[in-house]
């Protein structure tokens, strides 16, 4: 068997579906959000399709992280030690933080949008380690890959049985955090999470964890059609919740709509779970290998480049009203994902750049 037919076998390739779904959620989230913050369209037709669509995809970041948590803490990984694999990831990763960090602080934020940068916006950028909106999740990846080595170590010669209870106890303790700001916020005694650099993967840990302790989970018969329907009712929960507001404040209040609500955790988990059971043994043929492959190697680089490419067509009179328009938002999201996978398809054949994506 020659190298690229052992690589086709052994390959997840449910993690590279799940992986491409995602990225194309994340741009889906950007995109849409002009039609839902838009008051004027609120309880429309359109405006609930955007709702369906945004929250529809609450879940793509959480299960990016698990996705990462499937991979890196593989014990191969660290076969060499820690040093060898800070080498290979984090030095990896290092001029993707910085190019992307300056690309969108100052080339986007001050040329494209003329935002005003005060010496208080350029403290926060250094802080808290998100010059732009999607950003935080460069350094959530950094810190996630700092841990991992001592995550991977704990969790090494107990099994399943370790590393499911040690990601569910993480992630709980999560929730409740995130559900007890959320409460006291309610309450009238706000206790926003203030994330920095250093501690954007903290509120993650669980789900990284949680990627590797069910990566080999694979539900059937009625087991995976109850995971596929208690994922549809976690979902629809927020997506109901979202559009009903302000109706349901004490929802709001004990489950928020964010990645460390409870409904949000068990419809990532349900995502992660049902996707790699429905796609578990299958394995695309030597030209859709290929292509699922390109696609899911580009996803990082498309996560990265898609805002930029959004804020550019915003600028065409074509999309001036997007945000008042589904149809035309929806052309938008099509538009932004191709031109982002197009570029990021070019880049990774250039030496040097391919290191940015």
């Amino acid at each position: 068997m020659d190298a690229n037919a052992s690589t086709t076998m052994t390959r997840r390739w449910s993690l590279d579906v799940t992986r491409v779904l995602a990225v194309l959620g994340v741009a889906a989230i950007h995109v849409f959000a002009g039609v839902v913050g838009n008051a004027d369209l609120r309880g429309s037709a359109g405006w609930w399709g955007a709702v369906v669509v945004d929250i529809g995809f609450v879940w793509v970041v959480p299960v990016f992280v698990m996705i990462s948590g499937a991979l890196i803490l593989e014990p191969r990984q660290f076969a060499q030690g820690p040093q060898s694999f800070y080498r290979r990831r984090l030095l990896r990763l290092a001029p993707a933080v910085v190019f992307w960090s300056l690309f969108y602080f100052l080339l986007i934020r001050t040329g494209l949008t003329a935002a005003p940068i005060s010496r208080a916006d350029i403290i926060r950028f250094l802080l808290e380690g998100r010059p732009y909106t999607h950003l935080y999740f460069l350094w959530l990846i950094v810190g996630l890959y700092a841990v991992a080595p001592v995550l991977a170590a704990f969790l090494k010669d107990g099994g399943r049985g370790r590393s499911v209870i040690f990601a569910m106890t993480v992630l709980v303790a999560t929730v409740l955090t995130g559900s007890s700001s959320s409460l006291l916020t309610a309450m009238g005694d706000p206790r926003p999470l203030t994330l920095l650099a250093a501690t954007q993967w903290l509120p993650y840990a669980g789900y990284f964890l949680a990627g590797w302790a069910l990566r080999d989970l694979v539900l059937r018969g009625w087991r995976l059609g109850l995971g596929i329907l208690v994922t549809v009712v976690a979902l629809a929960v927020p997506i109901l919740q979202y559009g009903m507001r302000p109706h349901l404040a004490y929802l709001d209040a004990f489950a928020p709509v964010s990645y460390f609500g409870p409904f949000v955790g068990v419809a990532s988990i349900g995502v992660f779970v049902c996707a790699n059971s429905l796609l578990a043994g299958w394995i695309p043929g030597e030209r859709g290998s290929w292509v699922l492959r390109e696609l899911s190697d580009s996803a990082f680089g498309v996560f990265l480049v898609h805002f930029a490419i959004m804020l550019v067509l915003r600028r065409l009179p074509l999309f001036a009203a997007a945000d008042s328009s589904l149809p035309l938002t929806i052309l938008e999201w099509v538009l932004v994902v191709v031109l982002s996978f197009a570029i990021i398809f070019g880049l990774r054949r250039v030496p040097y750049l391919r290191r940015l994506v």
